[in-house]
């Protein structure tokens, strides 16, 4: 009979521990900011944007457009919001990409992008312009660890 209630009471506590554990660390988890979600697109240098574009849509079938391609997919946590990544190529003169010596671009798609630029220069991260705000999104861009220009959008859905 001792044994039993000893038994019991073990599997309780080990059962309360567990559940104290688990809402412990998923309360640390939901208070952290999400950051990044997806890639918003993909940009790059070429001598001739149009002619690559042309290329792209010849050879591997992209369904391209005066900016080059867009994806449509649809978010994994709610299947019926559709979301979007860009493909462009840009002139191989283009400053769009400065003060990158780059030759490429990636735009990260982000929630609350006020929020994560708030933490951003928090960390010491350069942060190249100021925010602009269009029909389809808020944009900024900055710099990472080895100079290479990224932009940030918050998609306006």
């Amino acid at each position: 009979m001792k044994r039993a209630i000893l038994i019991t009471l073990t599997l309780a506590t080990t059962f309360f521990l567990g559940f104290a554990f688990k809402s412990i660390t998923t309360t640390k988890n939901s208070n952290k900011m999400k950051k990044v979600t997806g890639i918003g697109g993909v940009f790059f240098k070429c001598k001739d944007p149009k002619k690559m574009t042309e290329w792209y849509h010849k050879h591997l079938g992209l369904e391209t457009n005066p900016y080059g391609a867009t994806f449509e997919w649809y978010e994994g946590a709610d299947s019926t919001k559709k979301a979007q990544t860009q493909w462009t190529p840009f002139a191989e003169d283009t400053k769009y990409f400065e003060p990158s010596t780059k030759d490429f671009m990636i735009n990260y798609r982000v929630e609350n992008l006020e929020e994560l630029v708030k933490e951003l220069q928090k960390e010491g991260v350069t942060i190249v312009d100021k925010m602009e705000t269009y029909d389809y999104g808020k944009f900024i861009h900055i710099l990472d660890e080895e100079g290479n220009k990224v932009q940030l959008w918050e998609a306006i859905d």
